[in-house]
Parts: C-alpha cells; structure tokens; sequence
C-alpha cells in the first residue's frame, strides 16, 4: 500500500503500478489480466495499432446532453459546490484494502470503502456499516466506476482503488479547472458539430443541442499528444490512400524496414521521390534515414491504415479522424495509443451522421462504395464544426459529476497524471 501513501503519486497509472507491485492482490493475480501486461501492452503509435470493436468500458453518460453546453458549466457550479462542502467536512476515508473487494467478501476495509461512497454520494447513507460486501455496495461501487469512466462491473482492483484514494481537495481543484475550460466553450458551436474528449477518449456528435450518437476513440499517447483544436470536417474519404507523417516513418517504419525488409511490400505501402516516381524499396539505403525524403503511401483496402475511412478538417497540426483494420484497443480501458490522431470506433455511423442530411449518402450507399475498394472523396456541401478538448472533469446534471484522468498532466496536479512512459 505504500505507493498510494506518497504525496507524490500520480493517478491510476502510477499508483496502480505501485499497487501491482505490491502483495495486495497477489493472491488472485489468475482472476483478470495483471497489471504488467496491461502497462507493457504495445504502444507503438505505428499505422498498424489493434483495437477491438466490441468495448468494455461504459460511455461517460446516459444523458443526451453535450458535455460542451452552457448547461454542462452550471452543473460544475453546483458539483464545485457540493465537493466544497466535502472538503469543509473533512472530505473521505482511505481505503486501505489488502484483496480485492467485491460482492461476499468480508473485510474491514469495506466499511471505509462505505464511508467514502456515502460522502461522494455514490451510496445512500442509509445502507448500515456491515464489513461484509453486499449488493447495496456493489450498486454504489459500480455508480463509482461508472462516474470514473471504468468498467462497472462492481469489483474493487487496482485502477478503482488508485481512484478512490484520490482526496477530495484533489478533485475539487479538478473541477474548478475543468470549469475555466468549459465556461469558453459554452457559447454558440453550430447547428451540428463533433466533439473529441481527449482524455475521456470519447466523441460526441451532436445536433441541435442533443448528443446524437457517442463513439469510443482511441488518442494520442503520451509522448505523441493529440492537440486541442477547433476546425471545421470538410471531406470525407472512403477507401482512403494513407500516406504516412514523417514522424512515424523515422520513429516506426525505418527500424521495421531493417527488422524486416518485405515489410513496405507486405503491407502495400509504396515509395514515392519528389517527382512522383515510385522507388523500389530495395534501392533505399535503411541503415540510414535517407528515406524520410520519401514519400511512403499505403493502398486503399482492409489492411490499409485507416481501414475504410478518413475523416478531414483543416488543421496545422496534420491530425484527422480515421477508421482502423484492426479493434482490439477499443476494448482497453486506456485507449491512449495512437500518434496524434484519433481513431473512431464504428466510423461508418459517424460518416452517415456527416453525409446523410448534407450529400444525402445512406448507410447502404457509403457501405457500397467501400466495397468497391475505389479512393472517394466527398466534399461537404456544408463544413461541420469539429472541437478537440481536454475536459477531465464535467456534469451533465442530476448532481452527477464525472472525473478522467489527466493523461497528458495539463490540471497542474501530478497526482492525477497517468503517465505510462514514466513507469
């Protein structure tokens, strides 16, 4: 327990990995995947990143209300409210558990674990102090994660415990900087728009003040970060060409290409000098980075990049929305892994949403196309706003306030830092 005890520890990541290094839950490392292989899992940024279509993690919230709304600032007001009161009180108990906690455990540490659900009202005070884990605790455990941005599933392991060891002085710094955030961004932002939560790895498309559909997305990691923007999506690709950022050709393809040089022909990605003259692979000297010069484009199809779709907007950062061949990571619970773009989980749906009411483009008319394996830009008739935030902290009402983590430290506050590359 030691890691969770230091004035320093960084949020979920840091403090988990501390945890994971300890005996806590070592009694019962067979019961989910360790905490290693998650932290050691790849984070290659390379055009080739996996992502799971079937997600685990539950979306930010029910509501149909966007998180950028002028609705969404008041609520933090009443949030800023209630946890100053927290904090005025004493804020919340440790939780000092030595196993994982769930459903018929009996511990002494559940009943911390009661107090501090009960001062976040996560539980109704109502609910007694038995040290024995029942279904009253469970449903407010689960309100708990599902407020974190976790899985839900009841269960108290390391990433839920890291977050309800987070003080309360803590959170409430969390909010009124999130507050500063979404207090500029409540004005007008158009009919339609699309907004990208960064470090909720979400994305809201909404139309006349409702959210209408929510994907998951993948972002940048922590030393590849995607920007905060604001743009307007004015094309959508189906069957895209991906040509590869100079960035990820030095760092990912140049080492691959002396691991494996049929690499490039594999993977149908072609070379390109500055007159448009395809070079063969085997002419360039990879012992050296001469092949940044290059221009290294991939063909359309499935084992392409960005799968079926590219999704474009102006921006000076050279970032865009994509699809993906493969979905693996959609079901992490940190879905930080990408080179600065942002990939899109069910992208087909958000490229109806776009096209549909502008170019009147179906679902069956965009899934014909792509089956064709034929590059199609389509211009929007009418651009659509796109927004790239970082909001860590929100409410969308009912008093329910919801946290993430500071993946890329911009709260000033170390603790609520998940920064895998340190650990």
């Amino acid at each position: 327990m030691n890691g969770f005890q230091k004035s320093d520890r960084r949020f979920v990541l840091k403090a988990a990995g501390a945890l994971g290094a300890s005996a806590l839950f070592s009694g019962k490392a067979s019961a989910q995947q360790s905490l290693g292989e998650l932290l050691r899992s790849p984070q290659r940024g390379n055009w080739d990143d996996q992502f799971d279509a079937s997600g685990a993690r539950k979306s930010s919230g029910d509501s149909r209300l966007p998180i950028l709304s002028p609705q969404t600032a008041s609520y933090v007001e009443a949030g800023i409210n209630d946890y100053r009161a927290i904090v005025t009180r004493g804020g919340w108990p440790r939780v000092n558990a030595t196993q994982r906690l769930k459903v018929g455990v009996t511990d002494p540490a559940v009943r911390d674990l009661r107090r501090r659900l009960i001062i976040s009202g996560d539980l109704p005070a109502n609910t007694g102090n038995s040290a024995t884990f029942d279904t009253f605790l469970d449903a407010g455990l689960k309100r708990f994660q599902f407020r974190h941005g976790m899985v839900a599933d009841g269960v108290m392991g390391n990433y839920t415990l890291a977050a309800l060891n987070v003080d309360a002085p803590t959170r409430l710094n969390q909010l009124e900087t999130n507050l500063v955030r979404l207090s500029a961004m409540s004005g007008f932002l158009g009919e339609r728009f699309v907004m990208v939560n960064i470090p909720g790895t979400e994305l809201e498309a909404v139309r006349n003040g409702r959210v209408e559909q929510r994907h998951k997305t993948i972002v940048g990691r922590t030393d590849r970060e995607t920007p905060v923007l604001s743009s307007k999506i004015h094309e959508v690709i189906l069957n895209p060409y991906w040509t590869s950022p100079k960035s990820i050709i030095e760092k990912d393809i140049i080492p691959l290409m002396r691991k494996d040089p049929t690499y490039l022909t594999r993977n149908k990605i072609r070379l390109f000098d500055n007159n448009g003259e395809e070079v063969p692979p085997e002419l360039v000297d990879w012992s050296t980075n001469e092949a940044v010069n290059l221009r290294f484009r991939q063909d359309p199809g499935k084992i392409n990049a960005m799968s079926s779709t590219k999704i474009n907007f102006y921006n000076e950062h050279a970032v865009y929305m994509h699809d993906t061949p493969q979905q693996s990571l959609f079901g992490k619970f940190l879905r930080f892994e990408s080179s600065g773009c942002v990939r899109i989980q069910d992208i087909r749906e958000l490229s109806t949403w776009l096209l549909s009411s502008d170019s009147g483009y179906t679902r069956n008319m965009i899934e014909e196309i792509i089956d064709s394996g034929e590059s199609t830009p389509i211009e929007l008739r009418t651009p659509v706003p796109v927004y790239f935030v970082y909001i860590s902290a929100w409410s969308t009402g009912d008093r329910v306030v919801h946290f993430r983590d500071d993946i890329y430290n911009r709260d000033g506050v170390g603790v609520l830092e998940t920064a895998s590359t340190t650990l």
